[in-house]
């Protein structure tokens, strides 16, 4: 199994310039542009394969490589939306695509995505040498279609977002005189239930 590939990217962030400008108590638009980078920068810290969350937020399609087949799959990154395709590449780079009729989504115990093929579906054994097999998948927590588009991340996510962009937004320098003991308490313990399980 392969590093996760991003395809595309979020097409909102899980909090708006609204909601953070509320919790800022901030009244004009001077600093909106500060303000969207800080939504970034805390989004960025959560969420992804790079995210110290292990997991994704606002819907978005990735691409997991494997070797070879095997019976059950694991996608590594999730909440899973739905699996896209699987495609399977042959020694000369010929693409095809793994009917979707022979494999199911399922998620374990721990909350892991699965990838399990049907009993009878029969393995390619002509493959590439690697990243032969490319599951595409959508993964984050369903978008709202609104109009307008809105997250449907958990509100204690959304919540530690908003203290790290507090945090950031009154302190603009990498270290402070002030007390900082809180803040990471706060948003380790809203993060907590949702921080991906190891593998």
């Amino acid at each position: 199994m392969h590093r996760p590939v991003l395809i595309t990217s979020p097409a909102i962030q899980p909090v708006t310039l609204a909601e953070a400008k509320l919790h800022l108590r901030v009244d004009h638009n001077d600093e909106d542009t500060l303000i969207e980078s800080l939504i970034r920068a805390a989004t960025e810290h959560l969420d992804g394969w790079t995210g110290i969350l292990g997991r994704c937020l606002v819907e978005q399609i990735w691409r997991q490589d494997h070797d070879r087949f095997a019976r059950e799959m694991i996608i590594p990154l999730g909440p899973v939306i739905a699996v896209q395709s699987i495609t399977w590449r042959d020694p000369a780079g010929q693409l095809s695509t793994v009917p979707s009729g022979s494999y199911d989504l399922r998620t374990d115990e721990a909350g892991n995505a699965i990838i399990r093929f049907d009993a009878d579906y029969i393995f390619p054994t002509n493959l590439h040498e690697s990243r032969a097999i490319a599951i595409t998948f959508k993964a984050g927590y369903p978008t709202n279609p609104g109009p307008p588009a809105a997250s449907t991340v958990p509100d204690p996510l959304k919540v530690a977002i908003l203290l790290l962009v507090g945090h950031w937004y009154q302190n603009r320098e990498a270290t402070s005189s002030a007390g900082m003991a809180s803040l990471p308490f706060a948003v380790e313990a809203l993060i907590a239930p949702y921080r991906r399980m190891q593998l």
